[in-house]
């Protein structure tokens, strides 16, 4: 059985950065210096205080273009991120993302086909519609976030795992949706995924843009666990060891558990963030680890394992349960 596609240094494509905001110019070079990695998405959580919002920065819509994931707030312009670096990318002044003394992260990706992940820029018309995406490869796409750029509609997501038949909000708590206007209750495909008149994805004459990841083996996963309420929680299996997890219950108005293998712990898992939130990091205790194939959840906390219910997760590789050179990846 093979477990990797020869990714073996996801560092490529995915990188997670720490800093501190200093609200002036703050140039960044990436911790992980395996291989230089120019990014061309930037997703920014504030740690230390809450109350600041989150920040998501692309290459297409260009600096200083800001989206606010924890909000249905439109496109603003400000000195937040001013620069893509070749290893890295420069902040600006602005408090949410660069605040002297507090303490941010940064989850950044690559587009890539390689690595399944496309950045689509599309204009809305208001009915039934695919729409094309580059992520290069035969698997239909495992996640959609898709924003309107210029007006106050929700975030969109869109989950393999769910399927075309059903919505969720990543700027909310709420449970997942059975509404056929945003993916007009169809399946995304390895080339196109499908829209209907939604404000969140198609109205006339707004403009959107989407990130879409397609599953890549050794590399990303997107799927489903069902949880058991027990503080031995279920194993999820991903074919590598995981740098970066998101989880959401489906079922229940439950906020977006974000976890990395950067911000604390043994194993990764202790620390996480909202991403529907401006609140500040948690760290109560562990919630999952990150092992060499997956991560185990290790608490019975009804948002991500809830006796029964369905919880959808993302998770991005550290390194794959076995490389092209046939040498496995071991957790801590």
């Amino acid at each position: 059985m093979s477990y990797t596609n020869g990714l073996d240094d996801p560092s490529a494509y995915f990188k997670i950065q720490l800093y501190t905001g200093n609200s002036s110019t703050n140039a960044q070079t990436f911790a992980d210096t395996d291989t230089d990695m120019q990014p061309d998405m930037v997703y920014i959580k504030q740690r230390s205080v809450a109350g600041h919002e989150t920040g998501i920065f692309d290459a297409v819509r260009g600096t200083s273009k800001d989206l606010n994931g924890n909000s249905n707030s439109a496109e603003g312009t400000q000195s937040g991120l001013t620069a893509f670096g070749s290893d890295g990318f420069t902040l600006g002044s602005a408090n949410d993302f660069n605040y002297n003394n507090y303490t941010y992260v940064a989850w950044c990706w690559k587009e890539s086909a390689t690595s399944g992940f496309d950045i689509v820029s599309y204009t809305g018309n208001g009915s039934a519609r695919t729409i094309s995406h580059s992520t290069g490869g035969t698997n239909p796409l495992g996640l959609i976030l898709c924003k309107s750029r210029a007006t106050t509609d929700n975030w969109a997501t869109y989950h393999n795992a769910l399927g075309g038949d059903f919505n969720m909000t990543l700027d909310t708590n709420e449970a997942k949706l059975d509404t056929n206007t945003p993916w007009n209750d169809t399946d995304a495909t390895a080339s196109v995924f499908s829209v209907l008149s939604s404000g969140r994805t198609n109205a006339n004459t707004q403009t959107y843009i989407a990130y879409c990841w397609a599953p890549v083996q050794g590399f990303s996963n997107f799927g489903s666990f069902v949880g058991n309420g027990n503080a031995d929680g279920v194993f999820v299996y991903t074919g590598f060891k995981p740098a970066f997890v998101m989880i959401k219950r489906t079922d229940a108005a439950t906020n977006w558990y974000m976890f990395d293998n950067k911000r604390g712990g043994y194993n990764g898992g202790d620390y996480w963030l909202y991403a529907n939130t401006t609140n500040s990091e948690n760290a109560a205790g562990g919630m999952i680890d990150f092992v060499s194939n997956g991560f185990k959840i290790k608490n019975s906390e009804g948002d991500i394992n809830n006796s029964g219910s369905t919880m959808v997760y993302m998770a991005f590789a550290e390194a794959p349960f076995v490389n092209s050179n046939g040498v496995p990846c071991n957790a801590r």
